[in-house]
């Protein structure tokens, strides 16, 4: 459940934020846009961390507001995909203009705000197989390590 309902210029501000991000921008001839993130990650590394952090004041409001862990953890994932891809030159930058991530957070808030049971739910399914994932991720790294060394010594 919420802490406090965020008032009408709270989430028109976070809106307003999420659009000049992530879609501000349009590209002539097409129905594409851009925001300034995808911008401002062209600079090589500090582009995709600044990127990062005016990302972050999103998440940042969202926990403010009460939103639960699940949705926060699908929230910053959303953050964390986007500053880890946005780091590969050119395929980064092209990932970063397509997957908008500050609009997925913005409907995620906005969707817990209208039906929190529902956002919950999905969320923690997601943060389910997430951890699954990287359980596996894990253990096949670890895999991979062993027969490496035992390859390399044998």
């Amino acid at each position: 459940m919420l802490t406090r309902l965020p008032s009408d210029e709270t989430r028109e501000r976070l809106n307003w934020l999420a659009w000049l991000l992530d879609s501000s921008i349009p590209i002539p001839g097409t129905r594409l846009t851009i925001g300034v993130d995808a911008l401002i990650g062209l600079i090589p590394v500090i582009g995709d961390v600044i990127g990062v952090a005016l990302s972050s004041i999103i998440l940042g409001e969202a926990h403010k507001l009460g939103v639960s862990k699940a949705v926060l953890t699908r929230m910053a994932f959303n953050i964390a995909v986007e500053g880890v891809v946005g780091i590969v030159p050119l395929f980064g930058d092209v990932f970063d203009a397509a997957w908008k991530a500050n609009l997925r957070n913005v409907r995620l808030l906005n969707d817990w705000i209208e039906r929190p049971d529902r956002a919950e739910r999905s969320s923690r399914a997601f943060a389910l197989w997430l951890g699954v994932g990287l359980s596996a991720f894990v253990v096949a790294c670890g895999l991979l390590a062993f027969f490496l060394v035992g390859w390399l010594v044998g």
